[in-house]
């Protein structure tokens, strides 16, 4: 099983498929909660995951496909675009150094 301490979390990206935005406005959720940290939050297709990514958020279907696309890193799913507890529990393990898991 793949870990990081949120506060090793030095880029997180959220992967998109469809680019309706939704996942847009959680990325730009996601700056605002974190700009007190010292974390890249990058928006991207699914297929295209950068490397240097610590963890990935994504919706549920498309979790295998990231996992696919950055393996070895923590990929958290998601239900839904805003205010989902998984989304929360990256922001307070990034804040307060809590374990991250794939």
């Amino acid at each position: 099983m793949t870990t990081i301490n949120g506060k090793d979390v030095r880029k997180l990206v959220i992967a998109c498929d469809a680019g309706m935005g939704s996942s847009v406005m959680l990325a730009g959720q996601l700056r605002r909660a974190l700009k007190k940290e010292q974390v890249v939050v990058e928006h991207t297709p699914v297929d295209s995951i950068p490397a240097d990514a610590d963890v990935v958020v994504c919706h549920t279907g498309l979790a295998d496909r990231a996992r696919r696309g950055a393996p070895g890193k923590v990929v958290v799913p998601f239900q839904v675009y805003l205010g989902d507890p998984a989304v929360d529990g990256v922001v307070t393990a990034i804040r307060d150094g809590g374990v991250l898991s794939a």
